[in-house]
């Protein structure tokens, strides 16, 4: 199997992060992180944060899944049964509320659709959220700087670097799928069925991660697994060549991944999920560790592509 990975051309157009940019993250970082102040001398209003535990009862019998304690709720959010927030209103801390509803018909709880109920609540605090002014108390409480002025120079830094880091894993991704791109290879159909079986496994885990399904997105995308397979088709035939570009390179340059090398990544996974080198033993197994040097190898190959191009 012969191709070309070395000597690869590709143009690395580098983005300057602007004005325009940090000031869009600091007006995230503004609306992410609000002053949050704790109201004692008035009632509630719509608008306000409240703290609160609450059960719930049909006929007189408290139902699974309606009790909660020291519950977060903006009044107003919508985020409750219709008409729950509304009856909390212009009460003080402490207060015992009776809240009297009734479920939605098209309720996704099927036992509970339709019927009334009451939720015995107990507010324990009011909040209100306010937003920084973007000065030196916002610099030092948020960004950890002295000065407005520092804490910008210093996100100003932070995105660029960001920045040029995504830039170059571009760049390095480019360039092993255009070596992948002149080798002498066709994926079997087996291999290319085994790379769509492992990204809609993937599809389905980031779905999970969200409280979704590939049945519902489906149903939401309008489409069947079926074509979305077919979607991803092309993507599954490039990645299965660009392990196959990995796995020669490999070979032809008699890289391995060192011990030492191998236990940097795992530290670098470790801390990625908060854990501790320890912690993460116990999930450590073949396929685990085979995964860690696939990754080792591939950043290895990566790396000498990148070095041997010629980059605009």
């Amino acid at each position: 199997m012969s191709f070309t990975y070395r000597g690869l051309k590709a143009k690395n157009d580098r983005y300057l992060v602007t004005d325009k940019d940090v000031d869009s993250q600091i007006e995230r970082l503004q609306q992410q992180n609000p002053r949050i102040a704790i109201i004692t001398d008035r009632p509630t209003q719509l608008g306000d944060e409240v703290v609160l535990d609450y059960a719930g009862y049909c006929d007189g019998v408290q139902f699974p899944g309606g009790t909660a304690e020291n519950q977060t709720l903006v009044l107003g959010s919508g985020s409750f049964i219709p008409g729950f927030e509304e009856q909390l209103l212009d009460k003080v801390c402490e207060e015992k509320v009776i809240v009297k509803v009734t479920f939605p018909t098209q309720y996704h709880a099927e036992e509970l659709a339709g019927k009334d109920a009451e939720f015995h609540c107990t507010i324990h605090q009011i909040r209100v959220k306010t937003a920084y002014e973007l000065d030196d108390t916002f610099a030092k409480e948020i960004g950890g700087c002295d000065t407005f002025e520092e804490f910008r120079t210093k996100l100003t830094e932070s995105m660029q670097a960001y920045t040029d880091e995504r830039g170059e894993m571009d760049l390095q991704d480019r360039l092993l799928r255009q070596a992948a791109e002149t080798m002498e290879f066709e994926p079997t159909e087996e291999q290319i069925q085994a790379e769509l079986d492992e990204q809609m496994q993937n599809m389905e885990a980031q779905l999970a991660q969200q409280g979704l399904n590939l049945e519902m997105y489906c149903q939401f995308m309008q489409t069947t697994k079926e074509a979305l397979r077919e979607e991803n088709r092309g993507n599954a035939v490039a990645s299965v060549k660009v392990q196959a570009a990995i796995e020669e390179i490999v070979s032809i340059e008699n890289l391995e991944a060192t011990e030492a090398e191998m236990g940097e990544a795992m530290a670098v996974i470790a801390r990625q999920n908060r854990m501790t080198v320890e912690q993460l033993k116990p999930y450590v197994d073949a396929a685990f560790t085979a995964a860690v040097k696939r990754s080792v190898l591939t950043s290895k190959v990566m790396k000498l592509i990148r070095d041997a191009a010629e980059i605009e």
